[in-house]
Parts: structure tokens; sequence; C-alpha cells
């Protein structure tokens, strides 16, 4: 298990999405998943494997949302319905509060904080593909929000561009159980080499560091 997860030298831990917004209490969205988030520990589980990674010194990526900026949407004559939900909410709105990542996942200076994607997945539209490649990445460590949009997406377009994936089942959260297991239980086995713990995710960077 532990090499399914964490290689030496061409693992990278992918965060999804640490907006003040998701995680935050007070954030636009975190009512919405608090009680997921709160029955699975996301939020100290996140933070657990982050520091884990950075004590390991694996190389941390950051794959972020478009934070809604006025005229966004206004010219387009077709917007996906996640899209249009963000519209309406001023979702991760930029230059507030709520667009800001939460202070304690601050990236530290040589963390990369990849282009942010315009619907759900981390890798269409954006740099992530290559800054990843460029590291000589091959395996990604994937925890952030959320489980059935934005973290199943990016999983699914990096198995496309064949990266081997591991996603952290408690280090994210949804808007009920019941879409956080269609993304979990029954759509990313098809596309994630494991879905693993926190515990499982730290044991083995922390035995492989």
């Amino acid at each position: 298990m532990a090499n399914e997860i964490y290689q030496p030298h061409i693992t990278a831990l992918l965060v999804i999405d640490p907006y003040n917004d998701f995680i935050s209490e007070g954030g636009k969205i975190w009512d919405r998943i608090r009680a997921v988030a709160e029955a699975n520990n996301c939020i100290p589980n996140m933070l657990a494997i982050l520091h884990v990674a950075r004590k390991a010194k694996l190389p941390v990526f950051y794959a972020m949302h478009r934070r809604y900026r006025p005229g966004d949407y206004e010219n387009w004559k077709y917007v996906a319905p996640v899209q249009r939900a963000a519209w309406r909410r001023r979702s991760f709105e930029y230059g507030t509060w709520g667009g800001e990542i939460r202070t304690e996942f601050a990236p530290l200076p040589g963390e990369t904080v990849v282009g942010e994607h315009w619907c759900s997945s981390g890798f269409a539209n954006t740099d992530l593909d290559l800054q990843l490649k460029r590291q000589a990445i091959q395996k990604l460590i994937v925890m952030g929000l959320v489980a059935h949009t934005c973290v199943e997406a990016t999983v699914r377009f990096a198995a496309e561009l064949g990266y081997d994936v591991a996603v952290v089942r408690d280090a994210t959260a949804d808007y009920s159980e019941k879409e956080m297991s269609a993304a979990l239980d029954i759509n990313l086995p098809s596309y994630a080499s494991a879905i693993v713990t926190t515990d499982e995710v730290t044991a083995a960077i922390g035995g492989g560091a």
C-alpha cells in the first residue's frame, strides 16, 4: 500500500480549493459541506497531510477554482450548471476573504499554485500538467474540495494524462454523504489507483521520508 501512495522523487501532493469560502467558518459554501467535513475530520486531516508532506519535502501543488470576477460569464452563450451556481453565489470572489486560501494552507515559497480552472478539473485550461511534468512528477496524492466535482474531475483528467493517483477519502468532503459516496465508492475507484485514509498517507510519507 505504501508504494501505491508514495514513491520518493516522483510523488507530489495536490491540494484542491482550500478557499475560505469552502473550509472556513463564515465561508459561503462552508455550511453546505460542514456536516460531512466535520464527520470525517476533513480539515484537520488535510492539515496533517500537508504538514507531513512538507516535512518530507514533498512537492506541493495547488489547483484552484476560478475566483469570481464581475463580467466572468455575462458574455458567454453557454454556461455549465456548476459555473452558473458560482456566478449566482459569487463563489470565491476575487479580492474578498472568501476568495483567499485559508491561512493554515497558504502556499510556502517553492510550492506551486497553478492557473485557476474555470469549471471543475484542475487540469483543464491550466498549466498543472506542464508544472508537474517539469518537476518529473508521476504520482499524485489528492485532497481537497469537493469530492464529486473538482476532486473527481481532476482525478479523472489525471488518469487520462497518465498520472498515478491516490485520493485521500477523509481529506475531502461534499454536500451530502450520498454525493461523497458516489465519488469515492462508485466513480473514483475506476480512475485512482488507491482510495486511502489520512493515516495511511502519513504513514507512507513518514516512513519513506
